[in-house]
């Protein structure tokens, strides 16, 4: 069987780990979009470090947890937003006024929704993590 989203996959496998109380996951298969979005969550410090091995195949991340993580997905399709829209989505999606992130990826690369804000630019929404 094949996997659907390889993002989805990754942020579900993460929130199991996390709710089960452990301390480091190992994600597989890996993906250029699975890199970015954990180095969004690491700025924002939702996970510790992580590492990407390379074995030849399909990759695998090792990530260290810090038990910050209460929920992350994905949003699926990959709406299109623009900069006044993308409000309504934080309203929607997140739990409250500035707790939380969406990551969106635009332009200029995969961001969180406060970075796209300042840079005045829309895309299309990846997911979310709070």
């Amino acid at each position: 069987m094949t996997k659907m989203s390889v993002l989805a996959d990754c942020l579900k496998t993460m929130s199991n780990a996390e709710k089960r109380g452990k301390r480091q996951v190992i994600i597989r298969p890996s993906s250029k979009v699975v890199v970015k979005f954990l180095q969004c969550m690491q700025k924002n410090g939702y996970i510790g470090e992580f590492e990407v091995v390379d074995d030849h195949r399909s990759g695998k991340i090792v990530v260290n947890l810090v038990g910050r993580i209460n929920k992350c997905g994905v949003i699926s399709p990959r709406f299109d937003v623009n900069v006044r829209g993308v409000e309504q989505w934080v309203q929607n999606v997140l739990p409250s006024r500035g707790f939380g992130h969406l990551v969106l990826t635009t332009t200029f690369g995969i961001m969180t929704h406060e970075e796209a804000r300042m840079k005045k630019t829309g895309g299309k929404i990846l997911g979310f993590f709070y």
